[in-house]
């Protein structure tokens, strides 16, 4: 299985999840979110394991969120056209951005953000 991180140098929770994962031994390539944000494919596959909130993958704290109307224009939006959005601008998407794929590229994973007790669930068997 191969993990990937899509990351931004200066966030603080990017920087804990690459510390964790180098902490237990846990393999991954690290992608710059900005300039290769996830593609449309790898978005679905996130949104789908967060009950098809395209919201959840937003960083609603961000100055592009904010600037961009996204609090007022998500409920507007349908789920395609958010996950676009998403696709077009890498400081939309909360993170880091975390996908776990088969040795065949298969999207086995995905999902957002810090927090320890979800990283050691979802990459239990890595190490």
């Amino acid at each position: 299985m191969k993990l990937t991180l899509y990351v931004l140098k200066t966030c603080t929770s990017c920087r804990k999840a690459k510390s964790w994962c180098e902490e237990q031994g846990i393999e991954f390539s690290e992608i710059a979110i900005r300039e290769t944000p996830p593609s449309l494919a790898d978005l679905q596959a996130a949104c789908d394991r967060v009950g098809g909130e395209a919201r959840k993958l937003f960083n609603t704290s961000g100055q592009d969120y904010r600037s961009g109307g996204y609090k007022d224009r998500l409920s507007e939006m349908s789920t395609a056209e958010a996950l676009a959005e998403l696709a077009e601008n890498g400081n939309l998407i909360k993170r880091p951005f975390a996908l776990l794929r088969s040795d065949k590229e298969q999207t086995l994973d995905a999902w957002v953000g810090f927090k320890e007790a979800v990283y050691e669930e979802k990459l239990k068997h890595q190490a």
